[in-house]
Protein backbone atom coordinates (compact mmCIF):
# COMPACT_ATOMS: atom_id res chain seq x y z
CA UNK A 1 0.00 0.00 0.00
CA UNK A 2 1.04 3.30 -1.31
CA UNK A 3 1.47 6.02 1.70
CA UNK A 4 0.72 9.37 1.40
CA UNK A 5 4.31 10.84 1.72
CA UNK A 6 5.11 8.81 -1.12
CA UNK A 7 2.55 9.68 -3.46
CA UNK A 8 3.48 12.96 -2.55
CA UNK A 9 7.54 12.75 -3.57
CA UNK A 10 6.20 11.11 -6.95
CA UNK A 11 3.99 13.78 -7.50
CA UNK A 12 7.15 16.43 -6.86
CA UNK A 13 9.19 14.46 -9.39
CA UNK A 14 6.75 14.59 -12.11
CA UNK A 15 6.27 18.73 -11.82
CA UNK A 16 10.04 19.12 -11.70
CA UNK A 17 10.51 17.09 -14.67
CA UNK A 18 7.63 18.63 -16.67
CA UNK A 19 9.07 22.35 -15.76
CA UNK A 20 12.45 21.10 -16.85
CA UNK A 21 11.39 20.24 -19.94
CA UNK A 22 9.17 23.48 -20.64
CA UNK A 23 12.44 24.96 -20.23
CA UNK A 24 14.22 22.87 -23.04
CA UNK A 25 11.91 23.53 -25.31
CA UNK A 26 11.40 27.46 -24.48
CA UNK A 27 15.50 27.64 -24.83
CA UNK A 28 14.82 25.96 -28.71
CA UNK A 29 11.88 27.93 -29.31
CA UNK A 30 13.82 31.06 -28.48
CA UNK A 31 16.99 29.82 -30.93
CA UNK A 32 14.52 29.75 -34.19
CA UNK A 33 14.11 33.19 -35.94
CA UNK A 34 11.14 34.93 -35.67
CA UNK A 35 8.64 34.65 -38.45
CA UNK A 36 9.16 36.79 -41.41
CA UNK A 37 12.68 37.57 -39.82
CA UNK A 38 15.78 37.55 -42.27
CA UNK A 39 19.16 36.61 -41.63
CA UNK A 40 21.96 39.20 -40.78
CA UNK A 41 23.35 41.30 -44.62
CA UNK A 42 26.72 40.05 -45.79
CA UNK A 43 29.53 42.70 -45.18
CA UNK A 44 30.29 44.37 -48.64
CA UNK A 45 33.33 42.98 -50.51
CA UNK A 46 36.54 45.07 -49.43
CA UNK A 47 37.96 46.95 -52.10
CA UNK A 48 40.60 44.87 -54.09
CA UNK A 49 42.33 47.81 -55.81
CA UNK A 50 46.04 48.51 -54.53
CA UNK A 51 49.06 49.72 -55.42
CA UNK A 52 50.65 52.66 -57.30
CA UNK A 53 49.47 53.95 -60.93
CA UNK A 54 51.96 56.11 -63.45
CA UNK A 55 49.67 58.05 -65.40
CA UNK A 56 51.07 60.05 -68.64
CA UNK A 57 48.21 62.77 -69.71
CA UNK A 58 48.61 65.58 -72.22
CA UNK A 59 49.40 68.98 -70.79
CA UNK A 60 45.90 70.15 -71.47
CA UNK A 61 44.39 67.17 -69.63
CA UNK A 62 46.44 69.03 -66.27
CA UNK A 63 43.30 70.47 -64.31
CA UNK A 64 41.01 67.98 -65.50
CA UNK A 65 43.31 64.77 -64.53
CA UNK A 66 44.48 66.11 -61.19
CA UNK A 67 40.47 66.30 -60.28
CA UNK A 68 39.53 62.80 -61.70
CA UNK A 69 42.79 61.44 -60.23
CA UNK A 70 41.92 63.04 -56.53
CA UNK A 71 37.83 61.80 -56.75
CA UNK A 72 39.68 58.30 -57.89
CA UNK A 73 41.59 57.86 -54.78
CA UNK A 74 38.84 58.91 -52.85
CA UNK A 75 36.47 55.42 -53.96
CA UNK A 76 40.41 53.47 -54.11
CA UNK A 77 41.80 54.56 -51.49
CA UNK A 78 44.82 51.79 -51.15
CA UNK A 79 45.78 52.98 -54.80
CA UNK A 80 48.86 56.02 -54.70
CA UNK A 81 48.88 58.03 -58.16
CA UNK A 82 51.98 59.42 -58.54
CA UNK A 83 52.41 62.42 -59.63
CA UNK A 84 50.75 62.55 -63.26
CA UNK A 85 53.64 63.31 -65.82
CA UNK A 86 52.25 66.07 -68.22
CA UNK A 87 53.76 67.17 -71.51
CA UNK A 88 52.86 67.29 -75.06
CA UNK A 89 51.69 63.81 -76.59
CA UNK A 90 54.15 63.68 -78.94
CA UNK A 91 57.14 64.42 -76.39
CA UNK A 92 55.03 61.56 -73.54
CA UNK A 93 54.45 58.62 -76.96
CA UNK A 94 58.28 59.47 -78.04
CA UNK A 95 59.23 59.08 -74.19
CA UNK A 96 56.79 55.31 -73.99
CA UNK A 97 58.53 53.97 -77.28
CA UNK A 98 61.85 54.37 -75.69
CA UNK A 99 61.15 52.43 -72.47
CA UNK A 100 59.49 55.11 -70.60
CA UNK A 101 57.29 53.02 -67.61
CA UNK A 102 53.67 54.01 -67.35
CA UNK A 103 50.27 52.22 -67.04
CA UNK A 104 47.59 54.99 -68.52
CA UNK A 105 48.46 56.91 -71.35
CA UNK A 106 45.79 59.78 -72.15
CA UNK A 107 47.11 61.86 -75.54
CA UNK A 108 45.41 64.87 -77.11
CA UNK A 109 45.05 63.02 -80.63
CA UNK A 110 44.52 60.06 -82.14
CA UNK A 111 47.85 60.81 -84.50
CA UNK A 112 50.09 60.31 -81.59
CA UNK A 113 48.38 57.31 -80.00
CA UNK A 114 48.56 55.48 -82.93
CA UNK A 115 52.14 55.92 -82.11
CA UNK A 116 52.58 54.20 -79.68
CA UNK A 117 50.00 51.14 -81.59
CA UNK A 118 51.82 47.96 -80.04
CA UNK A 119 52.11 48.97 -76.65
CA UNK A 120 48.14 50.32 -75.94
CA UNK A 121 46.11 47.71 -75.01
CA UNK A 122 42.65 49.29 -75.94
CA UNK A 123 42.63 53.23 -76.95
CA UNK A 124 39.34 54.53 -76.19
CA UNK A 125 38.06 58.13 -77.06
CA UNK A 126 37.00 59.66 -73.82
CA UNK A 127 37.14 63.77 -74.83
CA UNK A 128 37.08 66.66 -77.35
CA UNK A 129 38.11 69.62 -77.27
CA UNK A 130 38.51 72.81 -80.24
CA UNK A 131 41.18 75.54 -80.39
CA UNK A 132 40.34 79.13 -79.02
CA UNK A 133 43.19 82.85 -79.23
CA UNK A 134 44.27 83.07 -75.87
CA UNK A 135 44.47 86.84 -75.61
CA UNK A 136 45.20 89.17 -72.18
CA UNK A 137 42.24 90.67 -70.33
CA UNK A 138 40.38 93.09 -72.57
CA UNK A 139 42.09 92.13 -75.25
CA UNK A 140 44.27 94.75 -75.94
CA UNK A 141 45.70 94.27 -79.35
CA UNK A 142 41.91 93.79 -80.60
CA UNK A 143 42.14 90.29 -81.76
CA UNK A 144 38.88 89.19 -83.52
CA UNK A 145 40.04 85.89 -85.58
CA UNK A 146 43.01 84.17 -87.45
CA UNK A 147 43.08 86.61 -89.76
CA UNK A 148 44.51 89.08 -87.47
CA UNK A 149 46.95 86.78 -86.57
CA UNK A 150 49.18 87.19 -89.49
CA UNK A 151 50.11 91.07 -89.02
CA UNK A 152 53.72 91.30 -88.42
CA UNK A 153 53.07 93.99 -85.56
CA UNK A 154 51.66 90.59 -83.17
CA UNK A 155 53.39 88.42 -81.22
CA UNK A 156 51.68 85.48 -81.37
CA UNK A 157 52.75 82.08 -80.28
CA UNK A 158 51.24 78.69 -81.38
CA UNK A 159 52.83 74.76 -80.41
CA UNK A 160 54.65 73.20 -82.73
CA UNK A 161 53.75 71.36 -85.70
CA UNK A 162 54.16 67.98 -84.40
CA UNK A 163 52.19 68.58 -80.92
CA UNK A 164 48.37 67.85 -81.42
CA UNK A 165 47.53 71.83 -80.60
CA UNK A 166 49.83 72.88 -83.38
CA UNK A 167 48.64 70.45 -85.99
CA UNK A 168 45.18 71.95 -85.23
CA UNK A 169 46.42 75.04 -85.69
CA UNK A 170 48.08 74.37 -89.08
CA UNK A 171 44.43 73.07 -90.26
CA UNK A 172 42.69 75.67 -89.60
CA UNK A 173 45.71 78.62 -90.43
CA UNK A 174 45.94 76.66 -93.89
CA UNK A 175 42.15 76.38 -94.30
CA UNK A 176 41.48 80.34 -94.00
CA UNK A 177 44.61 81.10 -95.78
CA UNK A 178 46.84 82.39 -93.14
CA UNK A 179 50.60 82.79 -93.60
CA UNK A 180 51.58 82.96 -89.75
CA UNK A 181 55.09 83.78 -88.81
CA UNK A 182 55.32 82.75 -84.97
CA UNK A 183 57.46 84.14 -82.17
CA UNK A 184 58.05 81.00 -80.82
CA UNK A 185 56.95 77.09 -81.37
CA UNK A 186 56.21 75.29 -78.26
CA UNK A 187 55.82 71.64 -77.29
CA UNK A 188 52.37 71.99 -75.42
CA UNK A 189 50.17 74.39 -74.70
CA UNK A 190 51.05 75.23 -71.42
CA UNK A 191 53.80 77.01 -72.26
CA UNK A 192 51.67 78.94 -75.19
CA UNK A 193 49.65 80.00 -72.76
CA UNK A 194 52.36 80.96 -70.14
CA UNK A 195 53.83 83.26 -72.71
CA UNK A 196 50.52 84.78 -73.13
CA UNK A 197 49.94 85.09 -68.89
CA UNK A 198 53.40 86.57 -68.83
CA UNK A 199 53.20 89.31 -71.63
CA UNK A 200 55.81 87.79 -74.20
CA UNK A 201 53.39 87.05 -76.55
CA UNK A 202 50.28 89.05 -77.88
CA UNK A 203 48.02 86.01 -78.32
CA UNK A 204 48.56 82.10 -78.66
CA UNK A 205 46.44 79.20 -79.90
CA UNK A 206 45.74 77.28 -77.15
CA UNK A 207 42.49 74.89 -76.40
CA UNK A 208 39.68 76.30 -75.20
CA UNK A 209 40.18 74.34 -72.26
CA UNK A 210 43.45 75.99 -71.50
CA UNK A 211 41.09 79.74 -71.75
CA UNK A 212 38.93 78.07 -69.10
CA UNK A 213 41.83 77.04 -67.07
CA UNK A 214 43.84 80.25 -67.07
CA UNK A 215 40.61 81.87 -65.57
CA UNK A 216 41.44 86.02 -65.02
CA UNK A 217 44.62 85.59 -66.43
CA UNK A 218 44.14 85.35 -70.28
CA UNK A 219 40.60 85.75 -72.26
CA UNK A 220 39.56 83.68 -75.07
CA UNK A 221 38.53 84.46 -78.85
CA UNK A 222 36.46 81.97 -80.23
CA UNK A 223 37.55 80.61 -84.05
CA UNK A 224 35.00 80.55 -86.38
CA UNK A 225 34.83 77.27 -87.72
CA UNK A 226 37.25 75.69 -85.13
CA UNK A 227 35.17 72.57 -85.27
CA UNK A 228 37.45 71.31 -88.13
CA UNK A 229 40.25 70.71 -86.18
CA UNK A 230 38.61 69.16 -83.46
CA UNK A 231 40.68 67.08 -81.51
CA UNK A 232 39.14 63.64 -80.41
CA UNK A 233 41.46 62.40 -77.27
CA UNK A 234 41.88 58.86 -76.58
CA UNK A 235 43.35 56.99 -73.40
CA UNK A 236 44.60 53.42 -72.83
CA UNK A 237 46.14 51.21 -70.05
CA UNK A 238 49.18 50.10 -71.64
CA UNK A 239 50.60 46.09 -72.24
CA UNK A 240 53.10 46.23 -70.11
CA UNK A 241 51.31 47.77 -66.77
CA UNK A 242 52.65 46.75 -64.02
CA UNK A 243 48.88 47.46 -61.86
CA UNK A 244 46.80 46.49 -65.07
CA UNK A 245 43.78 46.22 -62.73
CA UNK A 246 43.89 49.43 -61.39
CA UNK A 247 44.72 50.96 -64.70
CA UNK A 248 41.39 49.46 -66.20
CA UNK A 249 39.87 50.58 -63.35
CA UNK A 250 41.25 54.54 -64.04
CA UNK A 251 39.87 54.48 -67.70
CA UNK A 252 36.74 52.95 -66.61
CA UNK A 253 36.49 55.89 -64.32
CA UNK A 254 37.39 58.58 -66.82
CA UNK A 255 34.54 57.01 -69.10
CA UNK A 256 32.08 56.76 -66.39
CA UNK A 257 29.15 59.44 -66.24
CA UNK A 258 31.33 60.63 -62.81
CA UNK A 259 34.45 61.17 -64.57
CA UNK A 260 32.65 62.87 -68.06
CA UNK A 261 31.43 65.39 -65.74
CA UNK A 262 34.33 66.10 -64.22
CA UNK A 263 35.77 66.62 -67.91
CA UNK A 264 32.98 68.46 -68.79
CA UNK A 265 33.45 70.96 -65.68
CA UNK A 266 36.86 72.02 -67.73
CA UNK A 267 35.29 72.99 -70.75
CA UNK A 268 35.96 69.26 -72.64
CA UNK A 269 33.36 68.16 -75.64
CA UNK A 270 32.06 64.62 -75.59
CA UNK A 271 34.01 61.67 -77.36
Amino acid sequence: MTTPLRRRTAASILLAAAAAAGIALTGCAGAEPAPGSTSAPTETAADTLTGELTIFAAASLGGAFDELSAAFTAEHPDVVIKPITYDGSSTLATQLLEGAEADVFASADEKNMDKVDGLAADPQAFATNVLEIAVAPGNPTDVTGLADLADPARLVVVCAPEVPCGNASHTLLDADGVALTPVSEEQNVTAVLAKVKSGEADAGLVYRTDVTAGGDEVEGVEIDGAERATNVYPLTVLKASKNPDAAKAFVEFVLSDKGQSVLADFGFGAP
